[in-house]
């Protein structure tokens, strides 16, 4: 009795997490307003003031820990609720699934920083790689479009290899050197590249799944559901899967050695921990995941073009880890919907959302170096006792 007690208290701080953050999201997407938007901002910093006095965040981290599966269903409860809310309107759909695809791409970062310690600043050019495959499969080739996601982030993983050697051999900023350099490369192949549109872009096919358009509106009785509710759907199970692949990958064996490479790289060699090997495998799990998130994304918009993978929507990924938290899966798919959804509900911002990303970068970085919702220390022997 008192451990079923104990354990609906250690699940409350997360439930209840779970529930405001959706409420809130739901409220903030029907604001209208510019007045009514800054007002729901404003009440959003007042209230992490208030909660960061009593430590909310710890206990909800602790919550998220303990209680995964219980946590998983209840977002995708939420996500339900979204749905159904929002359920024949083109733009909260669009943001969700959106916020669901960065997601799953920053997942894949997640894994290269947050586990392993690689530095990535291409996120972008391999989203990007993921969504050229999508436009070039879907256009010349009877592939299926399930298919094709999965191809898109193999060809990712494909290109990165191309990527590790250098990465290998550098460390620090002159590995974040190299990823900026192959960003600014695949930008200006692709500008440059007729076959693949140059600065025009290419037009993509929307996704048809075993008959079903996803662009084609769903009718339940009366009602008339828009097209980018059959997006929100496969967007949370992409990213449910990349949630569930990367939280495995943390806490299996191969989570611990990566633990162990991004702690101290020289004592894993004098233990005979290879290295190259796990910076190759976060490497190549990452990039996957961020190319199957922009071959679906890719469909999605119905377009492709070389100003939607620079630098700047590299640093857009980068930002989000950040400030989610590094290496917490959880603090992800938080920091996409506030980094994803404000500027748009923000019009003046618009211009200034660069400046709003190295805001909030330099703001976690000096008040809250771990992120909204930092990573907990990892138990390397979780039944070990002092004695």
């Amino acid at each position: 009795m008192l451990t079923r007690l104990a354990d609906a208290r250690s699940v409350l701080p997360g439930l209840l997490t779970l529930a405001a953050c959706a409420l809130y999201g739901i409220v903030f997407l029907l604001a209208e307003s510019q007045a009514e938007v800054l007002g729901l901002v404003a009440g959003a910093l007042v209230a992490v003031w208030l909660l960061a006095r009593v430590d909310w965040a710890g206990r909800a981290r602790i919550s998220f820990a303990t209680h995964p599966r219980t946590l998983q269903a209840l977002s995708a409860a939420a996500v339900l609720a979204a749905l159904a809310v929002f359920r024949g309107e083109h733009f909260p759909l669009l943001m969700l699934a959106s916020v669901l695809f960065y997601t799953t791409a920053c997942l894949g970062l997640t894994v290269q920083f947050g586990f392993a310690g690689v530095v990535n600043f291409a996120g972008a050019a391999f989203f990007g790689i993921g969504a050229y495959t999508a436009a070039v499969m879907v256009a010349h080739t009877p592939v299926p479009h399930l298919c094709v996601m999965i191809l898109g982030g193999l060809a990712s993983a494909l290109v990165g290899s191309a990527l590790i050697l250098p990465v290998l051999r550098t460390r620090g900023h002159y590995a974040a050197l190299v990823t900026i350099a192959f960003g600014i490369l695949f930008r200006t192949f692709i500008e440059v590249n007729d076959v693949l549109g140059g600065p025009q872009g290419l037009q993509v096919k929307g996704m048809n799944l075993f008959g079903w358009d996803l662009n084609s509106p769903v009718a339940i009785g009366d009602q008339a559901l828009s097209f980018y509710a059959n997006y929100v759907v496969i967007a949370f199970g992409l990213a449910a899967a990349a949630f569930v692949v990367v939280r495995r990958l943390e806490r299996s064996w191969l989570g611990l050695n990566l633990d162990a490479v991004r702690l101290d790289e020289t004592v894993c060699a004098v233990f005979g921990i290879e290295v190259g090997r796990w910076k190759v495998v976060a490497f190549t799990v990452g990039n996957f995941l961020a190319g199957t998130a922009g071959a679906a994304y890719a469909q999605m918009v119905g377009f492709v073009a070389p100003n939607s993978f620079t630098f700047g929507d590299s640093l857009i990924l980068v930002s989000i880890v950040i400030l989610g938290g590094m290496g917490n899966p959880w603090g992800v798919a938080l920091a996409a919907a506030i980094v994803i959804v404000l500027p748009e509900k923000l019009q003046a911002l618009q211009e200034y959302r660069f400046l709003l990303y190295a805001c909030l970068v330099i703001a976690i970085l000096l008040f809250r170096p771990g992120g909204l919702l930092p990573r907990r220390t990892r138990e390397y022997f979780p039944d070990w006792r002092p004695r």
